[in-house]
């Protein structure tokens, strides 16, 4: 199906939530590793954390401000087109995206100054999301 065609179901998680940097060595903190949502993921420049805000800790490198969108799946790897359905109304509209992808589906994360917007461009483009969180 074509990513212009796609009409996906999306949620939106009720936390606010931060993407935060540590260093490539760092042992993963008992903080990274709570709440319904989080996740982990160590390259050889970093470790990256997106977790609740309420769980970071003062002082470590993070950007806060984020909303979680969780796409409702599961798609299997091999599918094409999920991502993009969903990323060109967003780019079309101006809103960046962080995106987190797991086995079974996809997160998006977008500023939470632009929620009410990247709602308004997911529903133009036929989405349902689910919104009982949007504040």
């Amino acid at each position: 199906m074509a990513a212009s065609t796609r009409q996906l179901e999306l949620t939106l998680l009720p936390d606010r939530f931060a993407v935060s940097r540590l260093a490539a060595d760092a042992p993963i903190p008992g903080w990274a590793t709570q709440g319904a949502f989080f996740s982990v993921t160590r390259t050889c420049d970093e470790l990256s954390v997106v977790c609740e805000l309420s769980r970071v800790p003062v002082g470590v490198q993070s950007q806060s401000g984020w909303r979680v969108f969780k796409v409702h799946g599961p798609f299997v790897l091999s599918e094409i087109g999920v991502l993009s359905a969903l990323a060109a109304p967003l780019a079309a509209a101006e809103i960046s995206l962080f995106a987190v992808s797991t086995f079974d589906t996809d997160y998006l994360l977008v500023a939470s100054e632009a929620l009410l917007a990247a709602v308004a461009a997911l529903e133009r483009a036929g989405h349902t999301v689910n919104r009982s969180a949007t504040e």
